[in-house]
Order: structure tokens, then sequence, then C-alpha cells
């Protein structure tokens, strides 16, 4: 007879995934929930309540004191951590609130990663180390009022004046835009899509922050206005042309949120499974009925099958092997069944899944913008199309 002792079963990794994550990893994703538990928790929801964040830059140099600013990118000050830690922080911060994920996930995978790849190095020496200390912060203009999942009809545009450049357009749903110490703009050029650094204190730029959003409540939303906003000719990014440049600054923000739409999924799991084993009816707490047991298990099947797509999708990354089209796989897979998840616990809830008091209806609405943001279901559904069959349907 075997005597050996088996470990008891965890709820939430009933596949015991932690067993294939390295101490490193298990650490990172240790440090980040020890702040979010001490620094963000307790006031998140009051955040969204009111729409507004208390102290947002203060809460950024906290960020950037973690080392979860720019993490995954080498040099500058950045953490220089691999793909997968960045993943594990994603799913922690947004285990909190999507709009802290998503403060995180602009400032180093789309306003940082545009300077880190594509700029010149005066363009990195005099942000990134800011940006990682979380001293400056960033935020990425691309989308439009008219151009969201078609960026190529941007009407944005840079011309040249003599040896500067200038810059008229409008941008939408800009996170972080309002507070934002640096832009990334893309525009239209003569040459073909550009971006350009574009510091906030320049003249003629400004943010207006948007309101009465009912989802992302507890995150800076903007639309960046850019009215002859007058550049140096450097301040563009040397390194890139076309498309591509913010195609490329996409993807490494749709790759945390394979991992950050798990987060709110988990959170919701979690309330739903406290809740069945505290909420008595007929003389028994609910989660000792058969229907409820089925919600439970088929939301942490879900939740357990998104989790292995996201460690394979990072281990890929890691490897340096990982594919656009794998990354809409798993950010189409990953954000539709989060939010099912969290539909799903809020049925568990009852009346009380709409109260604030628990986390269910804020994860439940932040979600609603993550399946639309750094593409839709659409756009990625058709991604893997293209993938699968060779034919592109996007027309």
């Amino acid at each position: 007879m075997s005597t050996t002792t088996r470990r008891p079963v965890e709820p939430l990794d009933l596949a015991g995934i932690d067993d294939l994550l390295s101490p490193d990893e298990l650490a990172v994703r240790a440090s980040v929930r020890q702040l979010c538990d001490e620094r963000i928790d307790p006031y998140v929801a009051d955040w969204f309540e009111r729409g507004s964040i208390d102290d947002v830059r203060g809460l950024a140099k906290e960020l950037g004191s973690l080392g979860v600013l720019g993490m995954h990118l080498e040099g500058y000050g950045c953490a220089g951590m691999s793909a997968t830690e960045y993943g594990l922080a994603c799913l922690e911060l947004e285990a909190t609130d999507s709009g802290i994920r998503s403060l995180v996930s602009v400032q180093g995978s789309l306003a940082m990663f545009a300077i880190w790849r594509w700029g010149s190095e005066q363009h990195k020496q005099e942000w990134l180390p800011r940006m990682a200390a979380g001293e400056a912060i960033g935020c990425f203009g691309l989308t439009e009022p008219d151009a969201g999942s078609d960026p190529g009809s941007m009407r944005t545009r840079a011309r040249r004046d003599g040896s500067d450049w200038v810059l008229d357009g409008r941008k939408m749903w800009i996170t972080n835009g309002t507070v934002a110490d640096v832009a990334v703009v893309w525009a239209q050029t003569d040459e073909g899509v550009r971006g350009f650094v574009v510091p906030t204190t320049t003249t003629g730029f400004s943010a207006p922050e948007i309101k009465h959003k009912q989802s992302l409540r507890a995150s800076v939303t903007s639309e960046l206005v850019l009215d002859g906003v007058r550049l140096p000719g450097d301040a563009v990014l040397p390194e890139v042309v076309g498309l591509r440049g913010p195609l490329s600054c996409l993807n490494e923000a749709r790759y945390g949120i394979v991992w950050g739409a798990l987060g709110a999924a988990r959170s919701c799991l979690e309330a739903a499974l406290d809740y069945a084993g505290e909420r008595v009816q007929f003389g028994r707490p609910i989660s000792a009925f058969q229907l409820t047991q089925q919600k439970l298990v088929d939301m942490n099947l879900e939740y357990t099958k998104g989790l292995l797509l996201a460690l394979h999708l990072g281990r890929r990354k890691d490897a340096g092997a990982l594919r656009p089209e794998q990354v809409s796989l798993g950010k189409l897979n990953n954000v539709r069944e989060a939010l099912e998840i969290c539909r799903t616990a809020r049925t568990v809830l009852g009346a009380n899944g709409i109260s604030l008091e628990y986390p269910v209806i804020r994860h439940m609405n932040n979600l609603e913008s993550v399946l639309t943001y750094e593409g839709t279901v659409e756009m990625h559904t058709l991604v893997v199309g293209q993938a699968m069959t060779g034919h592109p349907a996007f027309r």
C-alpha cells in the first residue's frame, strides 16, 4: 500500500496547472497578487462606482517599483522578465480589475513596446527608464472615431513642414490619455502610416477624458485631439513604415489579454463558489444542488482550458515561436469564455450578482470592453479563418 499523502484538491486548480509553473513564475504571481490585495482590491469597487481612480500617478509608481511596467522588455530600466511571467502578472491584475490591467498593458505593451521596438535610441533613453519606473505615463493613439477595426482608413494626418512634422486629427477610446506624459500617435503621411512620439505638453495636443462609461470605469479613457501639433523631425519612429508598426504593438497587448481575461473569470468563479457555499435555500447551501454544481463545474472547465491555452502560448512566445494567428486564437477564446463565466457567476449570485459588494457585475461589464478592444470577435474570427483556409474574408 502506498504511503504517499495526496495534497488536498485546490478547487480553482483542479488540473494542477500550478505544477507546470517555475518557482520564479510563482513568485512573480504572488508579488503582483500581494500588491493588488493591499493597494487596489480594497478601493477598486469604489473607483469603479465613482468612475475615477484615486492617485493614478501614485499607483503607476507602485506598479513601476514592482517591475511590472514593460516587464517583458529588455534594458532601459525594464525588468526583462519572460512572456509567461508577464502573462501571470496580467492575470492577477485583471483578477483585481480590467482597468488596472489595461493601465499596465497600454503602458508596457503598447506605448513602451512601440518606443522599444521602433523608436530611436534617443526616444528609448528619454522615455523608457521613466516609464518603467512609473514616473512617466504613456498612451497609444491608433483608434479613431471612424476607424477601429480598419486602421488603414485613419484620418489623422502628419505632414512635413520644413524639418518639422505637423499632426492634425482625432483619436478615440485611448486608455491613459488624460494622465499621459507621452503619446505614441499613428498618422497617415505621404510615405505611409508612421508613428510619432508626442510629449503631451506640446502645443495643440489635448486629451479630454471620456465620461458616462458603464465599463472600464476604474480606468482613464480619453479622446486625443491633435490640432496643428508641431513636432521636430526626430519625433517620428524611425524603424517602421506602414501598419505593421501599430499591429505589432497590438499583438503584444492581445497576448496580455489572453491571460488577463482569465483573471476576471477566476475572480467571478471564486465569488460564485464562495457564495454558493454560504447561501442557504430550502435548508441546504445552494452549492449542494445539482444545477448549481453544473454551473460551477462548467465555469471551472472553461477557465482551466483557457489557462492551459494561455500557458501554451506563453511558452511559445518565450521560445520565439508565437504567431499572430495563435494570439488571435487565444484572445478570441479566452475573452469570450471569460465573459460567459462572469455571466454564469452572476446567475449563481442571483440579485446580489448586480451589487458592487461582489466583483461579478464589475468584471462582467469590463469584459464587454475587453471583448471589443485589441480586435473584435469578428476580426479575430477572420484572422483564424484565414489561417485555416488560406482565404482572407475581411472584405
